[in-house]
């Protein structure tokens, strides 16, 4: 959807995507840490949407399920209980991803 979005050519979205897309960019913190903030405030924030992205970009970037579970703990911490049900989401996620990455599948999304 995001180009069907942008299609549209608002640029105050435009402008949004953008500074989203490059808040993730290496910078002092490396792109794998980004996501993994991202994946906690996702969890955190319970947006299963959100949750699926930052799970992919984990994936994609090479983020280990040791740092994977690490993080989950943090966010499970920072949230309390009520986030059990989206951790589950992202680990069920973590789960179907690692499978296609056996299979030589591309992770997409």
């Amino acid at each position: 959807m995001n180009a069907r979005i942008l299609s549209a050519n608002n640029l105050g979205i435009k402008r949004f995507f953008a500074l989203d897309s490059r808040a993730y960019e290496k910078g002092a913190l490396e792109v794998k840490t980004k996501e993994l903030l991202g994946l906690v405030a996702s969890t955190v924030l319970r947006c299963n949407d959100c949750i699926t992205y930052h799970v992919i970009r984990c994936v994609q970037v090479g983020v280990s399920d040791q740092e994977f579970f690490e993080a989950l703990n943090v966010a499970l911490v920072v949230g309390g209980s009520i986030v059990i049900p989206h951790l589950r989401r992202a680990v069920d996620m973590l789960d179907q991803c690692r499978k296609k990455q056996s299979k030589g599948q591309s992770i997409k999304i």
